[in-house]
């Protein structure tokens, strides 16, 4: 990571040191059940079987506590009794997932599970090793995604640099910004504040906040590289929790 970007994170991360968190988070409530899954997850000695499960487990109440601040409007069904059921519809046109690449594509089978016939699109942005800066690689996208509600995916989100960057591209293809659900396991406070400044209508949803970042951009107390353990690669020595998506 270029010493200019070190310089830039850290003056960003002191910037909003004190700042209370934004309106536009959500957080997953700290049941017991969540906070147990955090602490198999986190522990170093997880064995990669049970990270995944209890990863899994965690990504299914995301997306479901995601899917609660969707647009719904009223409606009325008449039940197997022949009485009416007043309910509740969404009211949007279509629900489109993104995965920031790699670790955002391990959410897709838990969006897949609960949004029946969902598209699918991916970005995958990787730093230019001379300039420290994010650059787009890879991007596909469904057609008409511009009148959808976009579920932007990465498993964890540290300074934000990815995932600001697949903001942008989505709105390049004119999705709404009030449109667009950013939503990751895990972020750190740095991140947050970072989306939240630049898209202000964006929508941010996580299981937890860790509070700081350090030198390399790992989010601390943290979770370790999540893509490394979720598909049992080996992490460089200098990866940082973004690196998932910003890959050297």
């Amino acid at each position: 990571v270029s010493k200019r970007l070190r310089q830039r994170e850290a003056a960003l991360a002191s910037a909003h040191q004190c700042h209370p968190l934004p309106q536009t988070l959500s957080v997953l409530k700290s049941t017991p059940q969540v906070r147990g899954m955090h602490t198999i997850i986190r522990n170093k000695e997880t064995s990669r079987d049970e990270f995944i499960f209890y990863s899994k487990r965690l990504m299914r109440l995301l997306i479901e506590h995601a899917l609660s601040f969707l647009p719904f409007q009223s409606c009325t069904v008449q039940t197997p009794q022949g009485q009416d059921y007043e309910g509740r519809t969404y009211s949007g046109k279509q629900i489109t997932g993104v995965s920031i690449l790699r670790a955002g594509e391990t959410m897709e089978p838990a969006l897949r599970a609960v949004c029946k016939d969902v598209r699918i699109g991916t970005i995958l942005i990787q730093t230019n090793c001379n300039t420290g800066e994010p650059e787009l690689h890879y991007l596909r996208l469904p057609k008409d995604i511009s009148e959808d509600h976009v579920i932007l995916m990465d498993c964890t989100v540290s300074t934000g640099a990815a995932a600001m960057m697949a903001v942008r591209v989505l709105l390049d293809h004119d999705v709404p910004e009030d449109k667009i659900f950013l939503l990751s396991l895990l972020m750190a406070e740095m991140g947050v504040h970072s989306v939240a400044y630049a898209f202000p209508r964006v929508k941010i949803i996580t299981t937890a906040v860790d509070k700081k970042v350090n030198d390399l951009f790992r989010i601390i107390p943290g979770i370790g590289n999540f893509g490394d353990r979720y598909f049992g690669t080996d992490a460089p020595p200098d990866w940082s929790d973004d690196e998932d998506a910003l890959s050297t």
